[in-house]
This record gives C-alpha cells, structure tokens and sequence, in this order.
C-alpha cells in the first residue's frame, strides 16, 4: 500500500507510528529532527520532506504489509506515479488544521480514476486550529462525496484530544453506505442489518472504490493509530497473484548503490522471482532518453534476458538476502545492467503508463567539469525518467517545479562532488507543422555524400504518424529499422529546436547501392532530408497551457483578476458566494509560480491553487529559440562538422 499526502500532513510521521506499532523501531522517529527511517537522503532530513519513495514491510495482525512511502511535494509527482503504479490500495493523509490543500486533490483524483482503494486519515487533531465538521464539508466539496466518516473527535485542538470511533453497526455509517447500494438500502430500512453486515458491505464499498473511510487522529500521539491499522488490515484488498503462476513483476525504483551499481525495485505480482536465473524483461512504455540509445540502451519496445545476481527482499523493516521471492512481495534486485523503472519482469503485468503529464519546465545546469557534470546527470535521468537531460552548449534538464533544482544540486554535490548553478527557468515549447512538405536527396546528387536515397512527405497529423508510401521489400529491414529510428530522433529538435509533435511523416523515396550502403548512410541522411521537407511545411511553437482552479475569499477575486491577466492568464468560470469563491481557467506553465508567489498578499494566505497540465498553444509574438544539439541538418557544412567532431 501507499501513503500518499500534501506536503507537511504528516505522512512519513504516521509511517513511523506504523513501524513502531508493528514493532519494526524502538521509538518514534522525529521529522523535524531528521530521525525518520524511511528519509535517508541528508536534503531529506534537512529539510523535512519526503523526495524519494521509500519501501518498508512489516506484519499488521497478521497481514504483510509492504508500505512505499512517497513524497508529498508536486515537485517530486513523478516519484508518487511510479509508487502508484504497484499499489493494491492507498492511505490519503490531510492535516486537521490546513485541510484538503493543492496536491491532496491532485492524488485524490488519480487514486480515484485508477479505482485504487483508498482510506483516508486527517492527521494532526491535537493541534490548535484543528477542525472536524468544517473539514468533512471540505472534503466532500474538494475531494469526494463518497465518504463514511468512523467516528467523532473529542477535545480537539489539544494535546489530549481523541478520536472516539463508532460503534460497529452504528447508524451514522448504513445511512451513507444504504446512499450506494439499493439492496443494502433496503436491508437498512427493514431493520435487518447485523453489525457484520455492515463490515462487509464496507469493505465491498471500499475495494471496488465507491466509499472512502475518514479516519481521524495523531500520529505524534498515535491516537487513531490502532483504528487505522483495523481498517487496513480488514478494507484494503489483500494481493491475489500465487507464487505458482507465470512470474509478472514491475520495476518502479532505481537507484545506484555504493558501488555504482544498479538497485532496482520491483512489485512481484504473480509467479515467482528466483536470483541467478535468467528472467525475460520487457523495456517499458516510455521511450528512451537519446542519449540513453546513444550509449547502447535498449530501445523502446526491446525484450531482453538477463540473470539477477542476488534478491533483496524486503521484510520487518529491513532488508533480508533470499533465493527466491513469491508473488505479493517487493525485492531489490541487483546484477541488471539494463533495468530502468517501468520495465516489466516476466510476463508484462499490464500495469504502468504515465499517469501525470511529463514536466513543462527546464532550466540549464552549469558546473566547472562539464563532462562529469553531463554524466551525474545521465545517471540522474536513470532513477527518474521524467529527467530528460540534453546537451548542446550548455546542459539542461525538465523539471516540475523549483524545488527540484535545490534536491539535484544537493544529489550532485554529495554523491558526485559537483557544486552546481542553474539559469532561470524556462517553459518546455513543442512545434506542430502548418502546411505540407517534400523533400528527396538521390544517390549521387549533390549535396548528398552518403551511399543512400531517402525522400519524405510532412503533414499535419496526430501524434508521431510513421507511414511507407514505398514497397516494404525494396530495402533491407535493417535499413528501414535505421530509417524510422532517425526518424524519430530528428523530431526531438524542429525548425527552432523544439520536439515535433502531431506530424505525419510519409517515407516516399529509397535508394541504396549493395554492398557499399549501410544503415550509418541512412541515419546520418534523414536528418539533412527530414528537416528540409519539415522546413518547407512549416512549423508553429506551442507553449505549454496549464487549467487552474484557484479558491480565495471572496474580497480577493477582483485584485487576483488583475494578477491572472498579468500572467496572461484567461478565466473561464467564477463561483462566487458569501464566504467563499472559486475561479476556474488557463495559464501559461512558465507563468504559474511566479503568480502562486504573489497569492498569500491578496488572498489573506488563504488562496489554492490547484494547477494541472491541459494542452499546448500557440506562443503569441516571436517563437522563441532553442540551441540545437545536432548541428543542424539544415546548413550542411555545419552538419558535417558536427558529425566528424563526435
């Protein structure tokens, strides 16, 4: 299961309660002292904040629990949509003071579209300025409709408070679950509902996502502890794969140990994983970074076998050497030099895919080694896929938002002795063509020094539409393979620099000459033929668009209007009521922080903004510019320097 929260709600607190209770530690480990187990990065403990997951299992009354612990900032999304992943079920935290905030919704509505079971804990009931009725209106506004609260809270706001849950078979509980169920209803209305009664129909709610149990206490004090973990151990739906089924397993964290080596962590669904037995290992279902194919890593789609030197299997808070692990189990593999997060072992699971939209942002890193800095970077890239690093006169990476610059500065100076600097950040841009274009360079032509014929026609289309408008027997495999792959790693730089996107790409001319051609002439000829029939459609440069929902108090909505046109920002709906408002509509990504710095001054503090990714548009006035990395195919003096520099 996961614990999933907004930042500071007081979700790795609750995960200590949890190991303690279970007997896993001794004591309570504190976050604000940096005595947590599952915070091990030195920034982690530093700053309070969870960045990346983190894996513990231990036994609940009877149960295995296998608890990924995951961050809470929306910097770090990316981290929470691999942990998302390999989840049978999941624990919302929220603070009793702060309430729902911006990345509560956020998860909420992805553990809801992937029909993830989920209880929810509001934390911090001992707290001065905690609130009950309030925050259930709140959470039924912001969040679901579809919640049972289990109890009520004494004395809350002070240190003794506690959470006193309903009897089993209390009435507060049938009434919203009867709401759900027309046979369960009717049941209630005939007085002929038994307390187990309403246990199963719980757990029935629960497990197929239609009710989400509030409950409510202290991790500090470890008040509501124990009914949470009743709820665990009884809702949440228990691992069904048998250890005697073909082996699916999913790899949703990579990281490097002392050595350097490769520690992959995986979710065993079915089957059974065994150490030094060849295992086939299916490449996930995100391409490759270019430099990754460039280094000799296997490409989109590939199926590989590969040995496991030695499994680590996760048990009682630590980690124990085994020869084998069943299914329902997480390992950490070791031995796998070409394992990457997301990759599928054995049979494909079927679980996967990107969940949140990729980062919109980048900004360039600048250190005195450039070359070791690109490395430490590559090697970044490998324990975050979002990562995309690339490298033209300067070095740059995607980001989803600042914070993440102060966690790869701190990775690169304590792992790699590298003191870092970054540009201000930039928005993401992407180029759609406009029109259509052709192009064809022939054997021998001039212009063309490659043994090799390629043309293309370019059009407007969606997605990445690869075509053959010529006989598929005309030309060895092995050159169309090196053809397409060219191809797609042409459109990763248009016109300004930009990815091409939603593009039909017709392959309309080929020509090779045996045995002089090889698949170096071709790879090295779409670029010059490829951008040439791109120059000639023409492209457009889109910025990318985030929807915003923005709730502020009411007397704030007319200087906040001002501010969102400022950003260039258009509203499309507005609620406004006596004590309460809510506006609804779209801002430019590279926008958004600047504006959700300056909302605490109008908004009393008391503005959210919850910020998605929508679509991309295109960019009014100038298209600006990126530096390219490929010398530029289109000046071909140029290209062929750049090629006979590398």
């Amino acid at each position: 299961m996961g614990i999933l929260a907004h930042v500071d709600a007081g979700k790795t607190s609750l995960t200590e309660r949890l190991l303690h209770t279970a007997g896993v530690i001794d004591h309570v480990g504190s976050v604000d002292a940096g005595s947590t187990r599952t915070d091990t990065m030195d920034l982690e403990r530093r700053r309070g904040i969870t960045i990346r997951s983190a894996v513990v299992s231990f036994e609940l009354s009877g149960v295995t629990v296998n608890l990924i612990d995951t961050p809470g900032h929306s910097d770090f999304i990316a981290e929470v949509e691999r942990a998302l992943s390999v989840l049978d079920g999941a624990v919302l935290v929220l603070s009793a003071v702060e309430g729902v905030q911006v990345q509560t919704r956020l998860l909420m509505r992805t553990l809801q579209r992937l029909r993830i079971p989920t209880l929810l804990f509001v934390n911090k009931i001992d707290r001065m300025g905690a609130r009950y009725d309030e925050l259930l209106r709140d959470v039924r506004r912001l969040l679901t409709p579809a919640v049972v609260p289990l109890g009520t809270v004494d004395d809350l706001g002070v240190r003794v408070a506690a959470f006193r849950p309903y009897p089993l078979g209390a009435p507060e509980v049938d009434e919203v679950l009867a709401e759900r169920n027309d046979k369960y209803l009717a049941r209630y209305l005939a007085d002929e509902l038994t307390a187990d009664d309403q246990l199963v129909e719980l757990a029935d709610q629960v497990r197929s996502g239609v009710a989400y149990p509030v409950y409510f206490g202290s991790a500090i004090t470890g008040d509501g502890v124990p009914e949470l973990i009743e709820g665990i151990v009884t809702l949440l739906p228990r691992a069904t794969g048998l250890p005697e089924d073909p082996l699916q397993a999913s790899v949703f964290k990579v990281e490097r140990g002392p050595a350097g080596e490769k520690i992959a962590s995986a979710r065993v669904f079915a089957g059974t994983l065994r150490a030094r037995e060849p295992v086939t290992i299916h490449r996930g279902g995100r391409a490759p970074a270019a430099s990754a194919v460039a280094a000799g890593g296997s490409p989109l789609g590939a199926t590989y076998s590969s040995k496991p030197s030695s499994l680590l299997l996760f048990s009682q808070g630590e980690t124990e050497r085994v020869d084998a692990v069943a299914a329902g189990r997480i390992v950490a593999l070791r031995g796998l030099k070409e394992i990457r997060i997301g990759d599928q072992l054995g049979s494909p699971s079927g679980r996967g895919g990107q969940l949140f939209a990729p980062p919109t942002l980048e900004t360039v890193v600048r250190a005195g080694d450039r070359i070791k800095l690109f490395q430490a970077l590559q090697q970044l890239a490998e324990q975050d896929p979002l990562i995309r690093v690339r490298k033209d006169e300067e070095i740059s990476v995607s980001l989803y938002g600042e914070v993440q610059k102060e966690v790869i500065a701190s990775l690169l100076l304590e792992e790699y002795g590298l003191e870092v600097t970054f540009d201000q950040t930039r928005p993401i841009h992407k180029e759609r063509p406009v029109g259509v274009g052709a192009a064809v360079r022939e054997m021998g032509a001039p212009g063309n020094p490659w043994v090799a014929t390629v043309g293309f026609r370019v059009s407007p289309g969606s997605g990445i539409d690869y075509r053959l408008d010529v006989e598929l027997g005309g030309l060895p495999r092995a050159f169309h393979t090196a053809i397409e792959e060219s191809v797609r790693q042409t459109l990763l730089q248009g016109l300004y620099g930009w990815e091409v996107d939603d593009v039909r790409i017709e392959l309309t001319h080929t020509g090779y000459s045996s045995p002089v051609t090889t698949a170096s002439d071709f790879r090295r000829l779409v670029p010059v033929v490829l951008l040439k029939a791109l120059d000639q459609a023409g492209t457009t440069v889109l910025e990318p668009v985030n929807h915003f929902e923005l709730d502020l108090p009411p007397d704030a909505v007319s200087p906040i209007l001002g501010r969102l046109a400022e950003s260039h920002a258009t509203v499309e709906t507005s609620q406004i009521d006596a004590d309460h408002a809510q506006l609804t509509g779209l801002i430019p990504a590279g926008r958004v922080h600047a504006f959700e710095s300056q909302l605490p001054g109008p908004t009393h503090g008391e503005g959210i903004l919850l910020s998605t990714f929508d679509s991309f548009h295109p960019v009014p006035g100038t298209p600006p510019i990126r530096p390219r990395t490929d010398g530029n195919p289109l000046n071909l003096k140029e290209y062929l320097l750049h090629l006979n520099q590398q």
